[in-house]
């Protein structure tokens, strides 16, 4: 029995011919679907009498599971536990794209992820709203396949249906990173070169917090900015934000001059809200208050090990771990703000 063929609009795929692809995936078909690497045969994950027969297809050993695909960033943890912030900054720099993560997986196992750069694909994943697994749609030592043509060598009644929407447009496999622990392992080099991979990963974030992100964060900001600066520091990438859901607001007229007294200019800072994903890329968090802590732990709990208030690096030593708000206060209270979190700083900056 020959398998049946459906050409599709690769950019604007016919509603009609995904449902059909993803009623099928859904009801325990093999589909062989593009993607932006090459062909690859999609399956419900759930149906274990599909999963062995795609096993079978690939030769694959019971031991070795198939890799998920998914449809957007945010369905990640639906699958994945632990997510380093390396892994979160390669999500955001290379998904959807060429890069399969493998990540500690809920079962307290192994998953690989990834989420493929091309419209048809996402589209059926969408659709059937099932874990989706999709190997390469080539038999066990044969090349991969970057067209339907291709594919039906291989292929040809074997699976149940293929979407045919031309050639895949890079043609060669993904990158596969193990981003369980660090350092961070490159399984396989494909459309992704280790460099790229590499510029990400060795790249830290430091994140600071305070409440409405127009003084305390950014002098800290500023100040670490200005110190790396200075050791040639190019692996550190520097934030800040607020616990507020205002944004947009400049940095307030005392931080503007306290920090050009330093050679600093934030004139042309804006405000931001922090968010989950900020949280969950930074490497380290540090706050002003205890406020802050508890706001961010409701927010993200994953973070608590990477969570600290910033006057805890300072040498001044007292009970009170605060740095307390500036706005509405006197200019000396400022000053005393800024030293303490110049201090602060200081530490920072000989410790990442």
């Amino acid at each position: 029995m020959k398998t049946e063929v459906i050409q599709i609009n690769a950019r604007e795929p016919e509603t009609e011919k995904i449902k059909q692809a993803a009623n099928l995936i859904t009801e325990g078909n093999l589909v062989v679907i593009p993607t932006d690497t090459v062909y690859g045969i999609a399956a419900n994950m759930l149906n274990k009498k599909t999963i062995q027969r795609l096993a079978e297809i690939k030769q694959r050993p019971k031991d070795k599971p198939f890799s998920l695909h998914i449809a957007s960033k945010e369905e990640v943890e639906k699958y994945a536990l632990g997510i380093l912030p390396a892994a979160y900054r390669l999500i955001e720099r290379f998904w959807p794209g060429p890069l399969t993560l493998v990540l500690k997986s809920r079962d307290n196992s192994r998953v690989g992820i990834r989420m493929p750069n091309h419209a048809v694909a996402l589209s059926i994943i969408q659709e059937v709203n099932l874990p989706v697994v999709c190997p390469s749609a080539n038999l066990s030592g044969s090349p991969t396949c970057h067209t339907a043509d291709e594919v039906l060598k291989d292929l040809n009644g074997l699976v149940d249906l293929v979407i045919d929407a031309g050639s895949a447009p890079l043609g060669i496999e993904s990158t596969i990173v193990d981003a369980t622990k660090l350092p961070i392992e490159i399984i396989r080099e494909g459309a992704l070169n280790r460099d790229k991979i590499e510029a990400v990963v060795n790249k830290k974030t430091v994140l600071f917090v305070c409440t409405g992100n127009s003084c305390r964060s950014v002098m800290a900001q500023a100040l670490l900015e200005k110190t790396l600066k200075a050791k040639n520091r190019q692996d550190i990438e520097v934030l800040s934000a607020g616990i507020m859901m205002l944004g947009g607001l400049g940095a307030t007229p005392e931080t503007q001059e306290l920090l050009r007294q330093e050679g600093i200019d934030v004139s042309g800072h804006h405000s931001q809200a922090v968010t989950k994903d900020m949280l969950k890329k930074a490497d380290i968090i540090l706050v002003m208050e205890k406020l802050h802590e508890e706001r961010i732990l409701k927010l993200a709990p994953e973070v608590k090990l990477r969570l600290f208030l910033l006057k805890e690096f300072a040498k001044i030593k007292d009970n009170n771990l605060d740095i307390a708000d500036p706005i509405g206060k006197s200019r000396e209270f400022y000053n005393q703000t800024f030293a303490i979190i110049k201090e602060a700083i200081e530490r920072v900056a000989e410790i990442i």
